[in-house]
């Protein structure tokens, strides 16, 4: 095939899987995981120097003259790269401005130099807010509840414009809580998950807010849909979820059948969003993945959460039951 993708992000939860796809389908990947001092490539760390069709490199995507060396030769981006937790953007909101806005505004300028033949951009379900109508579909309006919804949304509308203003040929993917192996403690499945096989006490913030969860599979099938689609999707936006959403408490329910035991969940002060920045529901109208990218989940939630509790049982020791990751 003799192409060669370029993944920010590469290093993480959903990147991570998506660079294993694309090396499995002969593409070369040239992987972007965030400079640390340790030499760490987050879940890519296992494949620096073992897999030719790799090349993992250091940087930040908020560095310009960087991006615009290492883009160079590449024909498809995967930008994936982001500050993501809500909690932490309360605090740190210039950070998020700095990364996902004008991080996301140095990626675009370097991959319009290079004349990169598709754009794909990762978006978050977050720059909804509380869902006006249901099931949500894209053209239901953007608000911004928290800081990290409002820099993703300013990412999107870049992306956006891009396309529209130089003709960059870009697919934005919008998924929907994505969860499965490899997602840190942070979300709301990993969390409960660890908590549970250390503890039968759960400690959790809101228990009502309503999710549609999309195991990782199914995501980054979506992600490579829109890089083998015809040129139809270029300009589009397109999300990526199931249709069927539930409670936070249901989800806890269904975790501790499949875990086979009881727990007690404990409502925490520290883990309560503002009032007005909690996003009541968010349920995907999947129909254009389905027609544009012939896409649909086939992972339903027993499974999903099924392997994601094996996984996390057999790789206990990366995570700590005790801490609260925002």
């Amino acid at each position: 095939m003799n192409q060669t993708a370029f993944v920010t992000g590469a290093g993480g939860f959903i990147g991570s899987h998506i660079v294993e796809t694309l090396l499995n389908m002969g593409w070369s990947v040239k992987a972007l995981v965030h400079y640390n001092s340790r030499s760490q490539a987050g879940w890519l760390t296992p494949y620096i120097n073992t897999h030719k069709g790799i090349e993992i490199v250091w940087g930040d995507i908020c560095d310009a003259y960087q991006l615009l060396n290492l883009i160079k030769g590449c024909d498809a981006v995967f930008h994936l790269a982001a500050l993501i937790g809500i909690p932490y953007s309360y605090q740190a909101i210039e950070s998020y401005i700095n990364t996902n806005v004008v991080g996301t505004l140095n990626v675009l300028k370097a991959s319009l130099h290079h004349k990169i033949s598709r754009f794909i951009h990762t978006s978050t379900s977050e720059v909804y807010g509380t869902a006006q109508y249901q099931p949500i579909d894209e053209h239901h309006p953007l608000q911004a509840q928290s800081p990290y919804a409002a820099s993703k949304i300013a990412a999107d509308k870049l992306v956006e414009s891009f396309h529209f203003a130089f003709n960059l040929p870009t697919v934005t993917i919008r998924p929907f809580n994505t969860y499965g192996p490899r997602q840190s403690a942070r979300a709301v499945i990993p969390s409960i998950i660890i908590q549970a096989l250390h503890s039968k006490m759960i400690h959790l913030g809101a228990l009502d807010p309503i999710r549609d969860f999309t195991f990782i599979t199914d995501t980054v099938n979506g992600f490579i849909a829109a890089l083998n689609a015809d040129d139809h999707v270029i300009g589009q936006t397109i999300q990526l979820g199931t249709g069927v959403a539930l409670s936070i408490d249901e989800l806890c329910s269904i975790i501790f059948e499949l875990l086979g035991d009881q727990f007690q969940i404990v409502t925490d002060p520290t883990r309560i969003r503002p009032e007005k920045s909690e996003v009541k529901a968010l349920i995907s109208n999947n129909n254009r993945a389905i027609t544009l990218l012939n896409w649909s989940p086939h992972v339903s939630l027993k499974q999903g959460l099924s392997e994601t509790i094996e996984w996390i049982k057999q790789h206990n020791n990366l995570y700590h039951s005790n801490f609260y990751h925002q």
